[in-house]
């Protein structure tokens, strides 16, 4: 007999979605620091409790209210993008990495990857 194709898929997505959970919420625990920390705290927060609902529940990306947070979430963050990459043409110094802007450049861009991954897997439940 020949296993089930796939059947291990589900609870690596689900697994795959705490781990990012625990991710942006440790990102969002270490702003405490940073001169706009209340800012960062909410970018973060959002795609920890968006992404931990996933991983409780995969078909919750289908719901209104889930996608349309995340949707206005995944917005936010390339309209942010976007304004940090004109900035950091017109003002890096050093190395991106380096600069404070370049870190949360790269911290938008990791938010929405994973939001549009999240996203686009309510297309996948329902095929």
């Amino acid at each position: 007999m020949e296993p089930a194709a796939g059947c291990w898929e589900p609870a690596l997505w689900r697994a795959c979605n705490g781990l990012m959970a625990a991710f942006f919420a440790l990102a969002a625990y270490v702003q405490v620091n940073d001169p706009d920390a209340e800012l960062w705290m909410v970018i973060y927060t959002i795609p920890a409790v968006l992404t931990l609902l996933v991983g409780f529940n995969p078909l919750v990306t289908g719901h209104f209210l889930w996608k349309t947070i995340s949707a206005i979430h995944i917005l936010f963050c390339i309209a942010w993008a976007v304004c940090l990459v004109v900035y950091l043409l017109f003002h890096i110094h050093q190395n991106i990495f380096h600069e404070e802007e370049g870190r949360e450049l790269f911290g938008l861009i990791i938010i929405t990857a994973w939001m549009c991954l999240c996203y686009s897997s309510s297309n996948l439940d329902t095929a």
